[in-house]
């Protein structure tokens, strides 16, 4: 019932508030005509698809987080050589 969690974090000026609930749509883009507004939603999709989740957050002191949480893997059982 474990989970495996990777949080990436910058020191930049964060995300706009109003942008947060949108920055995982597909097309979503602040860049005008320089992004597809793909690249967010794509790795929030393939996140979802392993079954994890992928989060943004602003850090409390200035920048953004990003979270993915996978849920942990049962080890296989240890294989024994016979002799």
């Amino acid at each position: 019932g474990g989970a495996v969690r990777i949080t990436v974090e910058d020191e930049g000026t964060g995300i706009p508030k109003e942008h947060l609930p949108n920055i995982f749509k597909a097309f979503f883009t602040t860049k005008g005509d320089k992004g597809t507004g793909l690249g967010l939603s794509m790795a929030h999709g393939v996140v979802k698809r392993a079954g994890g989740t992928l989060t943004a957050a602003n850090r409390p002191k200035g920048g953004a987080r990003f979270t993915l949480t996978f849920p942990a893997l049962k080890a296989p059982p240890a294989r024994r050589e016979s002799r």
